[in-house]
Formats: structure tokens, sequence, C-alpha cells
């Protein structure tokens, strides 16, 4: 069996956020990875987003925030995200890959301070 192929014992986490500016996402992207939070963020612009909020059907452009890390950092992260965010109740999810490639995993805990 090679290396890649092994299956990994330790989850990687997909977070997810949107922001109402491409500033703002940039702001908060920078912030994660300079505070070992997060080991690459990806922002997407252009999402368009319709939702209620008190009673109001919205609709508004935002911009995705994907950032990558590892599980044991979700608690960090999501309260990191929250202080920082600018909406009231920020949308923030994290997803689990079920498989990744393991050079990259291992990347990702190296950047998130993690001991291997």
């Amino acid at each position: 069996m090679s290396e890649n192929s092994i299956v990994n014992t330790r989850k990687l986490l997909v977070v997810v956020t949107s922001l109402p500016t491409m500033e703002a996402a940039k702001g908060l992207a920078r912030a994660l990875v300079e505070q070992n939070l997060a080991a690459c963020v990806q922002l997407t612009e252009g999402i368009q987003s319709i939702y209620r909020w008190e009673g109001k059907v919205c609709e508004e452009q935002e911009v995705l925030l994907s950032a990558k890390t590892a599980d044991c950092q979700w608690l960090e992260i999501s309260s990191f995200i929250q202080e920082q965010h600018p909406y009231d109740l920020p949308e923030i999810l994290a997803f689990s890959p079920e498989q990744y490639e393991t050079q990259y995993g291992k990347w990702v805990e190296s950047e998130v301070n993690l001991k291997l």
C-alpha cells in the first residue's frame, strides 16, 4: 500500500463563511492564516445569497470564504470568526472531506501548529 493510500486518522476541516465585501473577506482570511488557525483560505467573489432575516426576504452579493484547517482547531477558528465577523449572526459551517491527499493533510496540520 502506498503512503498516499493510507487512511487518514486525523480529520481536516473546510470551514465556510460568507462576508459582505472582498475587503472584509481578505482581512479575515489573512488573520486566520497569520493566527495559524487555517493553512489556506480561498475566496470566491460574486456569491448571490437569498435569505430571510427578521421576517424580511433579503438578497445580497457576498464573498464566500473557505478555510482549510484541522478538526482540533474547530473551537478556536469558529470563535475567532464569530468575534471578527461583521454580521450579527454569521454563517459558520465546517465540512470534513472523507478523503484527501496525505501530503496535503500533513501540510495543513503543520501550518496550524499540530504535532504530526
